[in-house]
């Protein structure tokens, strides 16, 4: 077997593993948000909650611990294992999804720390592969992972095979592959546990980009790809990276550049913010190349750096999500979203203190100009035409319209399997013309990073709006057929968890529609100054339809504020008293979800049994005309 023909399988064996090994990333961190949920706020904890979190520990503390004399043989099995076990990942299980990425991350995290002594020259361009189709499914499920879903199986098995029969045609010739590269350690591995942490959460998600800095996901989608693959091109990874790399000042000049961008795309909106997010990934790139390529330390065992770098990327996950969950864990983590990036952003920046000791590199990946250019506009095609704007679908021409209220969980059903699909199959199934959403994520780690809002609009062919209301990427939300004259979305006063008003001013062929959702905090907010904020930023607007998860039951003083108002229940108009309840959605004890009108006439009422999310959907058919 020509050494080139083994360089190409080596490739795409790691570009394999590297791309299961952060999906894996992903579903064990929302996996695990669901058992901490379950265990810290529903409770009673047991010996799951700390067992869960000991065995990632376990998983990540492996490089270290099995890499001391790296075997090619050896390593050839952690990738079957890794490879075997990403099949699990797309059943919709959380237990299995559980148990399969914790092996993923185990024989994964052997696997890669281990090719970064033996076959070094595949590390670099697999990872950027990897994420280049991790982008890509993304961006074709329209920010879900189209891997992830049941009906992917047979093709990820088709690949696992394959895979499989590279690995054993590649390890009988395996041995040949040792090389002489110097082992990573500590500080290299704190780089790259910032560098994964940066990739997973923001720089390959252009969900995350585009509501971090409030720009066209359209355009930074495809941007965002093209500036991930320039590591794969010979000229600039060869000739301009290591004329950066040489030199300290200039390592350092582009660092700095990268933490004011990113900083800029936390803190203020626009096309500027958009611009250098997407800059963001083009330098990380770069400074990705210098340290894979040749910025080394003291020499030491293969995998403490990969380890040390794994726990780096737990603690930087951790904290990111405490600044998500501020009220109910951490109250000093408000807002404090932006230190955790500049902590990761620190890891890296000590790593460029070191030595950059790039020599010739033979046998590395070097793509043709003609497949560079290919491989370019294959993948930009797939991209525009996948965030291609649609049409929307039209309000009925009757002069009735369905409004509904839908707390969607994050995209999880209350048993923890992500059910997106069934809430969008549940509005979809009741003729829905606008639906105020609460708990909506819109690319954090702990939901898959799937853009919620995003999703549901672009399913239902559905305008949305969206109002972020915890670091950007989580909030309310509204979607609604036909054209909006008008949006707008407003915070309102929260001493727990921050939430608003969001609004939409729709148009109907009798008459504009004012249309408002809203999440209430629980009994340990002030929702009564809350609600009484939120009637003030509807006025006398009317004809009005406001929904929301309003955590107030009737007859409760949040619920007697809304009536006060001008608004009335239609249950109630319609004599359907008891009205269903509505939470939780199996065996519901209790209605705090509401679909309030003012000046717009209710025809129908109803709570459908869908259990998609932890709380069942409200409907109303309402009229726009007596």
């Amino acid at each position: 077997m020509s050494f080139q023909r083994m360089h190409i399988l080596q490739v795409i064996e790691a570009a394999s593993v590297w791309l299961f090994f952060i999906q894996a990333l992903r579903v064990m961190f929302s996996v695990l948000f669901g058992i901490i949920y379950d265990q810290v706020f529903a409770g009673p904890a047991n010996a799951w909650l700390v067992i869960s979190v000991l065995l990632v520990v376990v998983a990540f503390m492996l490089p270290a611990l099995g890499t001391r004399h790296p075997n090619p043989k050896i390593t050839a099995l952690f990738a079957a294992v890794a490879v075997i076990s990403r099949v699990g990942l797309s059943v919709n299980d959380p237990q299995v999804r559980y148990w399969c990425a914790l092996i993923v991350l185990a024989s994964g995290g052997l696997y890669i720390a281990s090719s970064l002594l033996l076959a070094k020259r595949a590390v670099l361009p697999g990872f950027v592969i990897a994420l280049t189709l991790d982008q890509i499914f993304r961006v074709v499920g329209q920010t879900y992972d189209v891997t992830f879903r049941q009906s992917w199986i047979p093709i990820q098995i088709i690949w696992t095979v394959l895979l499989l029969v590279i690995i054993v045609w590649f390890g009988l010739s395996r041995n040949a592959l040792k090389s002489n590269a110097r082992s990573p350690g500590i500080v290299w591995g704190l780089a790259i546990g910032g560098v994964i942490f940066l990739e997973t959460t923001l720089l390959t998600l252009p969900n995350a980009a585009a509501r971090w800095s409030g720009f066209y996901y359209e355009l930074i989608a495809p941007l965002l790809l093209i500036c991930t693959i320039p590591p794969l091109i010979a000229r600039i990874r060869l000739n301009v990276i290591p004329s950066i790399c040489f030199r300290s000042e200039m390592r350092f000049g582009i660092f700095s550049l990268l933490v004011i961008s990113i900083m800029v795309g936390y803190f203020f909106t626009g096309p500027i913010p958009g611009g250098l997010l997407i800059l963001s990934q083009l330098i990380l790139m770069v400074l990705v190349v210098c340290l894979m390529d040749g910025m080394v330390d003291k020499r030491t065992r293969a995998g403490l750096g990969m380890t040390t770098g794994l726990f780096f990327l737990l603690v930087l996950n951790f904290l990111n999500a405490f600044s998500f969950t501020y009220p109910y864990t951490l109250p000093w983590m408000r807002g404090m979203g932006w230190v955790v990036y500049l902590f990761a952003l620190f890891g890296i920046g000590l790593a460029l203190r070191l030595r950059f000791s790039h020599g010739k590199v033979s046998g590395i990946l070097v793509l043709r100009p003609i497949w560079v250019n290919f491989f370019v506009i294959v993948i930009f095609i797939i991209s525009v035409v996948s965030v291609w704007p649609q049409n929307i679908a039209t309000l009925p021409k009757n002069g009735e319209i369905v409004a509904g209220t839908y707390n969607i969980h994050y995209g999880y059903d209350e048993p923890w399997h992500l059910a997106l699909e069934a809430q969008a199959q549940t509005i979809l199934e009741n003729r829905a013309d606008i639906v105020a959403l609460q708990e909506v994520d819109t690319g954090r780690m702990t939901s898959y990073c799937i853009d919620n809002a995003y999703y549901l609009s672009r399913r239902l062919h559905m305008n949305v709006v969206y109002l972020p209301t915890v670091e950007h990427l989580t909030g309310i939300a509204l979607l609604h057929r036909g054209e909006a004259i008008e949006t707008d979305g407003s915070w309102i006063s929260s001493t727990q968890e921050q939430t608003g008003i969001v609004y939409a001013l729709i148009e109907s062929d009798d008459f504009p529609v004012h249309a408002f959702g809203t999440w209430i905090g629980l009994s340990d907010e002030d929702t009564l100054n809350q609600i009484k904020e939120a009637l003030a930023y509807i006025g006398n607007r009317t004809p009005a339809v406001f929904g929301g998860d309003f955590n107030s039951i009737p007859g409760s003083p949040v619920t007697q504020e809304v009536i006060a108002a001008g608004f009335v229940d239609p249950f109630t108009v319609l004599g359907i008293i008891p009205a269903p309840n509505t939470s939780p959605a199996i065996n519901p004890l209790e209605r705090i979800d509401f679909v309030w009108s003012r000046g717009i006439f209710p025809l129908e009422a109803w709570v459908p049994e869908s259990t998609a999310s932890d709380h069942r959907m409200v409907l109303t058919k309402l009229k726009t005309r007596p």
